[in-house]
């Protein structure tokens, strides 16, 4: 597994240290868990004179999930390493639903309200929700760290060199889209789109090409909407065909290529619009922050012969990568941003009219809801042990979420918290347990 962070008797950051030396001092009672996401011990003695290592936090910005790495520059250790998925789409379906109950309450037998977006004004930096709380998961995450380890740089993947313009600084217009290197992001995109995968007969590990689904001699063009991957039987076998009789006897594959032919650009457009913005932020953290591309992080994770994940490509982000990583070991903590409640009163229904109660308190005997708890019934129906997320009650009987489902009516008093709710779900790699 990846290590475990060490805090000594005054919360100081230490080295971090592998579970069994992690385990033995638990054991001895020399120290005690301090945090179980991501696990974190504190030691019981103060150390007078630490010899603590710098690390070096990596990050590889994406729109659904961001890939995180702790590196040790000297040793080429990678000590750590997550996967964070941000939840920048649910912000979006929330606002929109409460945008339309908002107008419909307006548009009833209800005296004019005029609209007042026309009189607000935006700071400069805005960014609107979903795009901000990418931004600032990470930016979570990062301040955690640090108060965890001995981080003293930062490397950030920003943007892909354009060797285009870098050969010719003046370039633009015509000559820029029509250069040596014209369609070299739009192949790249097409590869992710796509996912590497011919989307006539769904062949993988094979050479792919570029194909226009209308095709450019029936007046198809070369948007990135008429664009996808093609192996070469299935490209000679099209021809100039018209997409829906090439797979006529495959309506279930053509409804899925045209569905996947009209998805829009917005995780590009995300990642474009919050990656300066996140470098920005990184910079008032006081560290030195390094810049990489994406061409330097395919190049250096490819020369190392890694495999295609969003750490190991947060681990080779920038120019400070180790000739050698060394990732023996390495589980990467899944880490899902799930938000921490809403400011609602109380919930709605279709039309718009409040449905249930106003909340009550955020807390009930100690416990909140999405606090990881075990509870040990000793006696009773319910008698066993279980472990998840809880769901309060004002009466104290609470429900338990489990991976095996809910658990209703557990008395408060057999509860013991492992892990307070902060805003996020954890789940290990794979072959590894995990809690949602």
């Amino acid at each position: 597994m990846s290590k475990v962070f060490v805090l000594d008797t005054n919360k100081q950051p230490l080295d971090p240290v592998r579970p069994g030396r992690a385990r033995i001092l638990l054991t001895q009672g020399k120290a005690a868990v301090w945090r179980r996401y991501p696990f974190t011990i504190i030691l019981k003695d103060a150390v007078d004179h630490p010899d603590v290592h710098p690390l070096r936090l990596k990050l590889d910005p994406g729109s659904k999930t961001t890939g995180i790495a702790l590196v040790d520059d000297t040793t080429g250790e990678v000590v750590f390493a997550a996967e964070l998925t941000h939840r920048g789409r649910a912000i979006k379906a929330a606002l929109d639903t409460r945008r339309a109950v908002r107008r419909s309450r307006r548009r009833r037998k209800t005296r004019y309200r005029q609209p007042r977006f026309r009189n607000r004004t935006r700071k400069p930096g805005w960014l609107a929700p979903s795009l901000a709380s990418r931004v600032s998961n990470v930016l979570t995450w990062v301040r955690r760290l640090m108060r965890l380890c001995a981080i003293t740089a930062i490397s950030q993947e920003v943007v892909r060199f354009d060797l285009q313009q870098m050969e010719n600084p003046d370039i633009q217009g015509v000559e820029y889209q029509q250069g040596t290197l014209s369609g070299y992001e739009v192949r790249e995109y097409v590869l992710e789109k796509w996912n590497r995968t011919c989307s006539y007969c769904g062949k993988q590990e094979v050479p792919l090409q570029i194909e226009h689904i209308h095709a450019k001699a029936n007046g198809g063009t070369n948007r990135t909407s008429n664009l996808c991957l093609a192996c070469e039987a299935c490209n000679q076998a099209k021809g100039k065909q018209d997409v829906r009789v090439f797979l006529a006897k495959q309506p279930a594959r053509l409804s899925h290529l045209l569905a996947q032919a009209k998805a829009s650009l917005k995780d590009a457009a995300a990642v474009n619009t919050t990656r300066w913005a996140l470098y920005e932020r990184l910079k008032q953290l006081g560290l030195p922050v390094e810049c990489g591309s994406g061409g330097l992080t395919k190049f250096n994770r490819c020369s190392r012969g890694l495999e295609k994940t969003h750490w190991l490509d947060a681990a080779c982000v920038g120019t400070s990568t180790p000739a050698q990583l060394t990732r023996a070991g390495v589980v990467p903590l899944l880490i899902t941003a799930t938000g921490s409640g809403k400011r609602q009163k109380c919930n709605v229904n279709d039309p718009g009219f409040p449905c249930s109660k106003p909340k009550g308190a955020k807390k009930v005997r100690g416990f909140q809801t999405g606090d990881l708890v075990r509870a040990v019934v000793p006696t009773g129906k319910k008698q066993g042990s279980y472990v998840g997320r809880v769901l309060i009650r004002a009466s104290g009987s609470f429900d338990i979420r489990t991976k095996h489902g809910r658990v209703q009516g557990i008395s408060h008093r057999f509860c013991t918290p492992i892990h307070r709710c902060d805003g996020y779900n954890y789940q290990h790699g794979a072959g590894h347990s995990s809690l949602a």
